[in-house]
């Protein structure tokens, strides 16, 4: 075992916040020179641990890293030691201190939801890769407790296409020991909003090792309190990936403690089982506290997350060969079979009365609700009722308007409805990024949208960069949209560069024949509404045969929905008054095929649930 040099770092993450992080360079050297891209670009950089050689490692030809994750409370400074215990001499280490914790900044123990700390995540993995010449695939994550869930919803909710995970007793369901803590603590935010609860874990419980707990005791970096919206965060999360494990294709090892006092088993477990992944592996290590990676023998359980690693890497090129047939996912998987099930009616009499009650509740709201009545009127899946949305200014019908309008704010904050709109926030960052690597590359700026409905969100991303763009054409099938989008263009002052004429958006013919060739092609909201891929592989193989290498993607995705089964069995679609059944895409299969198509997603926003992505992917060279 080497000893390895230390230097310390910040990488700007989603929101500017400067996140602070350790990195341990290569300790050997194999006879090719380290990447040239390894110095990383975000100031305030400094050095710490043993001297730097005076010259550069040598690195193997594909550089590798593992990447570390520490339990919640904690900071990376707490897994400084897996570093060197894992004996990995030729792989870059790092260990970041996530947000609100340790070195990082950020109010103590909060973040504004869960979802922050699991963007984080991301924005960390893409810094390593494009600042120290790391391929994605060549990055293994080892994440403990909190961090092991917080990475497992990350893998789940982004399909990064990362080596392997080993995820050390991962926290997906903490022991709170107070009876009806939670839904206890959900009612306290209500009422309170923001607060914070201390930790109830002493270091006695986490590691029989006395070093450890001497030094956890006397840590000013620990922190007790953590936010109560980041506890229930966790929870939520965690049940969601634990339940949706089989989205998760990525090789993944589980160390667990035999004798855990901070979270149960049966969902480590769980998830387990359920995974997709080609390589999966539980060791569990009789006696052990939760602090599996810093127990008095955690030579155990370090060297089994080593063995896990290398026999990942070594398996790589056959695991690429073998991967999972996700074009295919909409025959065969799960998500088709959780579709075909939507399809049925409900087994039990109760239930098919509970269905029967709700859609007769939806349709004695939309004699009060403006927005349930366009739901029932063109589909609650149209691109009238998403223009209605998007809009979210709650209207009352009739003589009880001001019943209406209540009812119509209930029906506008469905967690569904906020996630749109969270879309619709993402989808013009990153429609404002696109503009922004075409301009910088010095590449006209042609915007279509094949299936805009009424365009609000393009048209509002471009409308104050109108000098930045040459032409927008926005698209669709519906004679109604065509005809709302045309105002929306009068309306915003564009119609000197957009347009609006009517569209198959899976017609490849007429994509591909688009002219001039677009360089920025938005797909939003469309796919989901699809069950099957062959339409999907159509439009995306047109819009690439009209698009030169360089040029860039802007897609959507919905991986996951709370409210998939009341969506199926109350509301109504755009297409002839049929009920309105989605089957999911994961994020891993909505990003084959977008690769299949000759696209390479670099960047993915993802809402707090997990319900909408948007992502931008660039067009590989197209000869």
């Amino acid at each position: 075992m080497t000893a390895r040099a230390l230097t310390e770092h910040s990488f700007a993450s989603h929101d500017g916040v400067a996140l602070f992080y350790r990195h341990w360079a290569p300790a050997v050297s194999t006879g090719v020179p380290a990447c040239a891209t390894s110095a990383p670009s975000v100031p305030n950089v400094s050095s710490a641990g043993a001297a730097a050689p005076s010259a550069a490692p040598l690195m193997p030809e594909r550089p590798r890293a593992v990447v570390l994750f520490h339990r919640g409370h904690e900071h990376g400074g707490r897994m400084m030691h897996v570093a060197d215990e894992l004996d990995l001499p030729d792989h870059h280490v790092f260990a970041w201190d996530a947000r609100g914790l340790g070195r990082s900044p950020g109010e103590r123990g909060y973040a504004e939801n869960f979802g922050v700390l699991v963007q984080d995540v991301d924005v960390f993995i893409r810094h390593i890769s494009q600042d120290y010449g790391i391929a994605v695939e060549d990055i293994a994550v080892v994440a403990q407790s909190v961090g092991a869930v917080v990475v497992a919803t990350w893998v789940h909710d982004y399909a990064p296409a990362i080596r392997c995970m080993v995820l050390a007793s991962p926290a997906f369901d903490v022991k709170l020991y107070v009876p009806l803590a939670r839904p206890g603590l959900a009612l306290m935010q209500k009422l309170r909003g923001k607060f914070f609860v201390n930790s109830y874990v002493k270091a006695r419980y986490l590691t029989h090792d006395p070093e450890r707990i001497t030094s956890f005791m006397a840590d000013p970096l620990i922190t007790r309190p953590i936010a109560v919206n980041i506890l229930l965060g966790l929870y939520e999360a965690a049940d969601r990936v634990v339940a949706d494990a089989a989205a998760i294709h990525t090789p993944t090892q589980l160390l667990i403690s035999g004798a855990d006092w901070v979270v149960r088993h049966k969902p480590q477990f769980d998830f387990l089982e359920r995974l997709s992944a080609p390589i999966k592996e539980s060791q569990v290590f009789p006696g052990f506290f939760h602090d599996t990676l810093g127990e008095q023998d955690r030579h155990l359980p370090i060297a089994a997350a080593r063995a896990f690693i290398l026999r990942c890497e070594a398996a790589a090129p056959a695991l690429r060969a073998a991967q999972p047939a996700l074009l295919a996912a909409d025959r065969e998987g799960p998500t088709r079979r959780e579709f075909d099930a939507l399809q049925l009616p409900p087994d039990s009499l109760a239930a098919r009365a509970w269905w029967a009650v709700s859609r007769l509740s939806i349709q004695t709201g939309a004699m009060l609700s403006a927005g349930m009545r366009l739901g029932v009127d063109t589909g609650f899946d149209s691109g009238s009722t998403l223009d209605y949305v998007y809009r979210d200014k709650p209207t009352g019908r009739g003589p009880l308007a001001w019943l209406g309008r209540y009812a119509d704010k209930a029906y506008l904050d469905s967690i569904g409805w906020r996630g749109i709109r969270v879309r619709k926030t993402h989808l013009l960052t990153l429609i404002n990024r696109a503009v922004d690597r075409l301009a910088a590359a010095g590449t006209p700026v042609r915007v279509v949208d094949i299936a805009a409905g009424h365009g609000r969100y393009v048209l509002e991303a471009l409308a104050a960069r109108k000098a930045e763009v040459q032409r927008i054409l926005l698209r669709d099938y519906s004679p109604l949209n065509v005809e709302g989008g045309g105002r929306l263009i009068q309306a915003l002052g564009l119609t000197d560069i957009a347009s609006f004429e009517r569209g198959d958006a899976f017609d490849r013919a007429s994509l591909a024949a688009l002219d001039p060739a677009p360089t920025l092609a938005v797909v939003s909201g469309l796919y989901e509404l699809f069950p099957r891929n062959d339409g999907i592989q159509a439009s995306l193989a047109g819009l690439a045969s009209a698009m030169a290498a360089g040029t860039v993607l802007v897609y959507t995705n919905q991986p996951w929905h709370p409210q998939l089964e009341m969506i199926a069995r109350t509301l109504t679609s755009h297409r002839a008054d049929m009920p309105w059944v989605m089957r999911r895409r994961t994020q891993a299969e909505m990003d084959a095929l977008v690769a299949a198509a000759g696209f390479r997603k670099i960047e993915q926003l993802s809402d707090q649930w997990g319900i909408f992505t948007v992502s931008l992917a660039v067009r590989d060279d197209a000869a």
